[in-house]
C-alpha cells in the first residue's frame, strides 16, 4: 500500500465549507474512497471569492479543489423524500460516515448516530461541529474565524499589547485545514480500533478542541499560574536575544531560535562579524544578555540591517546556531525541503489544466501520498447510484422528483 494505507476503505461524506471536507481530503490522499454528497446547488465553497481570487481563476475555484481533491461526487438533495433512503443505500457497505450537519439537522433528516448505526452497525460515524458534541452550544454552528481563531485564545494572543483589534488569521480556512487534518488522524485511529475490536466508534471534532490543542502550554500556563493570559510575544518577551525576528537591509526577516544560546553565541557573533560582542562583559554570558536586553537587541538589529537577506543566509548557513528565513507563501512552492519531500505537487486534471497543491501533512515510507483532481457537480452520481443498484429508469425518476441532479 505504502503511501495509501486506506485504499479498501469507503467514506460517504455529507458536509461543506472547508473543515470537514479537509478531512475528507487527506483520508482521500490516503487513498480512501471519499463520496462526496452535495446538495443540487453544490457546496457553496465552489462559489467563494477568497483573497480576491474569484471562482473560475485560472480555471480553477482553488478553495474546492483543495479541500475535495480525490473524492467522488453525488449531487443530491437530502431535504427531498426518498433521499435519506438512497442515503442509506450508499452507507450500508461504507466503513466511515464523515458528516457537519448539526445535531438538529441529522435528526430531522433521519442521519444521526442512531438512525445509521440501525443501517450499519459497523460503520464510523464521524461528526464535526464549531463548539463540540456536547453541551449548551452543540447545535451551535462554526466557523474557524470564531471558534478556532477567536473563541480558543489564538486570536488574543498573537495580537501586541495595545492592538486596535484583534489580529486575523493568515489565510482563508487556516484553521479549518488544521482541525481537519488532525480529525482525519481520529478517524484513522477508530478503523485500527474496528478492526482490532470490532467496535466501530462515533468519532468526534471540534474547531474550538483544535485550537485549544494548539494553544495548549498558554492555556495550562494562564491556569497554573492564575491568570487569564500568558505574556505576549514580542521581541522582548524571551530574555535571549537569539530567540528573535531580525530585519535585514532588503525588508526581510531572520528568525533565531537559539534556545542554547551560550552554545552557540562565540559562532554566531564570529560569523555575524561582531566578534567583539563575545567578551564583551555587557553580553558575554546568558544573565548578561538577558540583564541588557534591549542594548543587545538594537546591536544585533544595526548589523542585521548591514546586509541583505540572501547574504544572511549564507553566513548564518556556516554557523550551528538554528535560524531560520520568515518566507512568504508564494516561495513556498520552490522551497528546497518542500521539493525534496514532496510537501507541493503538481495535480494534473488531464484536460491541460494543472493545479499545485499542498500534500497531506504526513507521510508513509517517506513519500507524499498523491493528490488527484475534484470532480465536477454530481460528476459520479449516475454511476454511484448504479452502484447500490439503481437501474436506469429509478436514476431518471430520482431526478425528476428532484432528489438527485
Amino acid at each position: 500500500m505504502g503511501q495509501r494505507p486506506l485504499e479498501g476503505i469507503k467514506v460517504i461524506e455529507v458536509s461543506m465549507w472547508a473543515f470537514v471536507p479537509s478531512c475528507g481530503a487527506v483520508l482521500s490522499d490516503w487513498g480512501a474512497e471519499v463520496i462526496k454528497i452535495e446538495p443540487p446547488t453544490g457546496d457553496p465553497i465552489r462559489n467563494l471569492n477568497m483573497g480576491g481570487i474569484a471562482p473560475g481563476t485560472g480555471g480553477f475555484t482553488f478553495m474546492y479543489e483543495i479541500f475535495n481533491r480525490g473524492k467522488r461526487s453525488v449531487a443530491m438533495d437530502l431535504n427531498v423524500e426518498g433521499a435519506t433512503d438512497l442515503l442509506y443505500k450508499m452507507l450500508a457497505d461504507a466503513d466511515v460516515f464523515l458528516i457537519s450537519l448539526l445535531p438538529s439537522a441529522r435528526k430531522k433528516l433521519g442521519i444521526d448516530v442512531d438512525d445509521i448505526k440501525k443501517v450499519n452497525p459497523n460503520i464510523i460515524y464521524a461528526a464535526a461541529n464549531g463548539q463540540g458534541a456536547l453541551g449548551e452550544e452543540a447545535d451551535k454552528g462554526g466557523y474557524d474565524a470564531l471558534s478556532f481563531w477567536a473563541r480558543s485564545g489564538i486570536a488574543s494572543a498573537v495580537t501586541p499589547d495595545g492592538s486596535p483589534y484583534p489580529l486575523g488569521m493568515p489565510g482563508g480556512a487556516f484553521g479549518d485545514g488544521i482541525s481537519g487534518a488532525i480529525f482525519a488522524g481520529g478517524i484513522a485511529a477508530a478503523i485500527v480500533q474496528r478492526d482490532r475490536t470490532g467496535e466501530a466508534s462515533v468519532v468526534d471534532g471540534s474547531l474550538l478542541g483544535t485550537g485549544m490543542w494548539a494553544l495548549q502550554p498558554g492555556i495550562v500556563g494562564a491556569k497554573l499560574t492564575g491568570v487569564d493570559e500568558m505574556p505576549k510575544a514580542s521581541r522582548t518577551a524571551s530574555p535571549n536575544p537569539l530567540v528573535n525576528t531580525y530585519r535585514t537591509s532588503d525588508d526581510r526577516f531572520v528568525a533565531l531560535c537559539m534556545l542554547q544560546a551560550q552554545r552557540y553565541w562565540p559562532g554566531f557573533c564570529t560569523v555575524i562579524g561582531r566578534e567583539d560582542l563575545i567578551e564583551d562583559p555587557d553580553y558575554v554570558d546568558e544573565a548578561s544578555r538577558a540583564a541588557n536586553l534591549l542594548a543587545c537587541i538594537d546591536e544585533l538589529d544595526k548589523t542585521f540591517a548591514t546586509k541583505t537577506l540572501a547574504e544572511w543566509a549564507a553566513l548564518l548557513a556556516t554557523q550551528e546556531g538554528q535560524w531560520n528565513i520568515v518566507q512568504k507563501a508564494g516561495e513556498l512552492a520552490r522551497d528546497p525541503a518542500a521539493l525534496a519531500n514532496g510537501f507541493v505537487q503538481d495535480v494534473d486534471y488531464g484536460d491541460g489544466r494543472t493545479l499545485t497543491m499542498v500534500s497531506s501533512p504526513v507521510q508513509f515510507d517517506r513519500k507524499p501520498s498523491p493528490a488527484s483532481p475534484a470532480r465536477d457537480l454530481g460528476a459520479d452520481t449516475d454511476v454511484i447510484m448504479a452502484e447500490i443498484g439503481l437501474d436506469e429508469e429509478s436514476i431518471i425518476n430520482a431526478k425528476i422528483a428532484g432528489i438527485l441532479l
